[in-house]
This record gives structure tokens, C-alpha cells and sequence, in this order.
């Protein structure tokens, strides 16, 4: 069976939206992906404001912007769809909107972005709120985007995915172990922002720029790399936690992006050492995905840290590596659509598998 679908991603990180069409094809219970389309689209400026500040926003104001960021949502798919000339070949747009609270002690997760009207305007079929039953059966409800290694990418096994956080996956047969690692291109941004810069191209301000060893060492003794597995990094980490650090010494933009990156670095290497040990059959292979694989310093620290326990990195496949977030929702919501579980529990730490997600329907019955 053949689908062809559209996913969205609104990253944390606030750069703009993922959004991807491919076709998915089941085969006897294997599945298969070729990604058709890709583009990252950057946020209109009153988008990005009102995304940043939502916190501060009253109960009307914030259910006046769900509906106004709904309309951006459908808008931003149809502009893709029209530039791509992908009309009537899309069946389904997965989409999660975008996470304004995630609080999963409280069992509490919330996503801005009204996708009844993304169904209403675009008139296809939309998968979202993927979340909330995870969080009713006791898991973290994050991360979801794994599945994709686990139905497309079964041939690897460790895998690394630079969003706005550092995730970590290790897939073997009959065990499947993910979590969020540390802060990541959130973190860089924010700090590029010093600069007047949106990002580090390629990582080339820090490349210039000295670590600061004792900030690192600081860093890197924070607590919540010290807690157990399965654990999840709040959106509000990098902000709240980590780049006050930075912002109370006021250093220069390239030392502290260069100690950021090292930090980043330094993480992921024992994330890897936490998920292999002890462990012979992991495939000594590290696939990089996300925005971040796009930094091509932070990749080579990354590459050179984890080389200490003979670990090597490949070269990024752009295609898969800018989208990956995207064609995972995607499939996410293919299989939320035929009615099969599509968060799995021993990712999470819920107490069994869930299919997730709610559909509006976009057409007449």
C-alpha cells in the first residue's frame, strides 16, 4: 500500500517550518520512503514574535493566535503544494503544531495551531495532537520522531538527531533505547543572536573561538546528565538553564559557541557510551539528522569525541538529514490513519504502546 503524505514540523529552536512530501509504501509489514519534497520555510516576523512570547499571552490571546497560527499552518502547506505541483496527489498532512507548554511530570503537553483549519483551508485530511494519549498511559510523550528509525532506518543502529536538542537513539532487534541528550541548535542560535546572526553557518564562528574550560566543566556537571533513562529535556532547558551560564560571564560570541559546541560534543560521546555499553553488537556507526547536521564544526567535534570509543560518522545525507523530523511525522500519521501504534512505550516509559493522534477531516463524506 502506497501513501503519499505531507509532514510539518514547527521546531523549538523557532527557525521556521520543516515541511516534506513523500511517498510511504507498506509491504508485508516493511516499510519504505522516498522523500519527493523538502523545504525549510523561515517564520514571518509575527509569527516568530508571537511564538517566543507565548507564555506571556492571556487565554483569549492565546486561543486568537491558535486559531491565526492554524491559518499560517494551512496557508504555509498550500504555498508548498502550489510550488511543488503536488495538487491532488497529497492524501494526509501530519502535523503537531507547535509545543507552547510541555510539562510531562503534570501529564500536560500543549501544541498552538487550530489544524481544523488546516483541513478546512487545504481540504486534505490532517493528523495531530499525537501526544496526549502517551502522556495519559504514563510515558514522557516525546520523543515520538524515533519511530522513523524503527519502520524505515532498521538497517542502522545508533543514531544522533540535532534539533533544537541532542537526541540519541540506539536500535537493536527486541530493543530500542532513545533520549534527549542535551541542548543543541536552540542553545547555538541564541548565542549566535549576540551576533546578529540567526545561526553559525557551518559552525565557522565557533571554529574561531577558544573553549572556556571552566564554564565547560560546569556545563557538563549540570544534573539532568546524571539522570536515569528514559528522560526527556523541557523546551525551556536551553533557556532557562543553560544560557544564563553563558549570559552571567559575558563572553565573546565565538568562545562561547565554541564552548557550546564542545559541551554538545562531549554529551553525545557519553550518550553513545551510556547506549553501548557493554555492548558488542552495535554497529559502530553514528547517522547524524536534524538541522545541526548542517554545522559542519559541531559535526566534526562530534565525530572526533565519539571516535574515542571507535565510534565513526558518516558524511550527513542532506536530504534525509534536513527532513528526517518531517517524513517521521509523516509516517506518524500514516500509521494513525490505518490504525496502528505509532508511539511506542518502551521509548517513552509509557506502560504499553499507543496510536496517537487526532484527524479532522478535510473532505465532504
Amino acid at each position: 500500500m502506497v501513501y503519499r503524505a505531507i509532514g510539518v514540523v514547527s521546531g523549538g529552536s523557532l527557525n521556521g517550518l520543516d515541511i516534506m512530501f513523500a511517498e510511504l509504501q507498506e509491504t508485508t509489514g516493511k516499510w519504505t520512503a522516498e522523500i519527493l519534497a523538502g523545504e525549510r520555510i523561515p517564520f514571518e516576523p509575527e509569527i516568530s514574535s508571537k511564538l517566543k512570547t507565548l507564555e506571556n499571552l492571556s487565554s483569549f490571546e492565546y486561543h486568537e493566535f491558535n486559531v491565526v497560527y492554524g491559518k499560517y499552518l494551512a496557508k504555509t502547506v498550500r504555498d508548498f503544494i502550489d510550488r511543488n505541483q503536488l495538487h491532488y496527489k497529497v492524501q494526509l498532512i501530519a502535523c503537531d503544531g507547535h509545543t507552547a507548554l510541555y510539562k510531562p511530570d503534570q501529564q500536560i503537553c500543549s501544541q498552538v495551531g487550530d489544524l481544523a483549519q488546516v483541513a478546512a483551508i487545504t481540504g486534505i485530511n490532517v493528523v495531530g495532537n499525537v501526544r496526549s494519549s502517551d502522556l495519559s498511559l504514563g510515558g514522557r510523550g516525546a520523543p515520538i520522531f524515533p519511530v522513523v528509525e524503527k519502520l524505515l532506518f532498521s538497517g542502522e543502529q545508533l543514531f544522533l538527531h540535532l534539533g533544537s536538542n541532542a537526541n540519541l537513539t540506539r536500535h537493536l532487534p527486541g530493543d530500542y533505547k532513545s533520549f534527549d541528550v542535551c541542548p543543541a541548535n536552540r542553545l547555538l542560535d541564541k548565542l549566535a543572536a549576540r551576533d546578529n546572526q540567526h545561526f553559525d553557518p557551518g559552525g565557522a564562528m565557533a571554529a574561531e573561538g577558544n573553549v572556556d574550560e571552566n564554564l565547560l566543566e560546569i556545563l557538563n556537571e549540570l544534573e539532568y546528565y546524571r539522570l536515569p533513562l528514559p528522560k526527556t529535556l523541557s523546551i525551556d532547558f536551553s533557556m532557562d538553564v543553560v544560557y544564563p551560564l553563558f549570559d552571567k560571564l559575558r563572553m565573546n560570541v565565538k568562545d562561547a559557541l565554541r564552548t557550546a559546541v564542545e559541551h554538545i560534543a562531549i554529551q553525545i560521546a557519553n550518550g553513545v557510551k551510556i547506549l553501548t555499553a557493554g555492548d558488542l553488537a552495535t554497529k559502530n556507526e553514528l547517522v547524524i539528522s536534524g538541522g545541526g547536521a548542517n554545522n559542519d564544526f559541531l559535526v566534526d567535534r562530534i565525530r572526533t569525541r565519539v571516535g574515542e570509543s571507535g565510534i565513526t560518522v558518516p558524511e550527513p545525507v542532506k536530504l534525509v538529514a534536513n527532513f528526517k523530523e518531517p517524513l517521521a511525522m509523516a509516517l506518524i500519521g500514516v500509521l494513525r490513519w490505518r490504525e496502528e501504534n505509532n508511539v511506542f512505550g518502551y521509548i517513552t516509559g509509557a506502560k504499553r504502546d499507543s496510536i496517537g493522534g487526532a484527524v479532522w477531516v478535510g473532505q465532504e463524506a
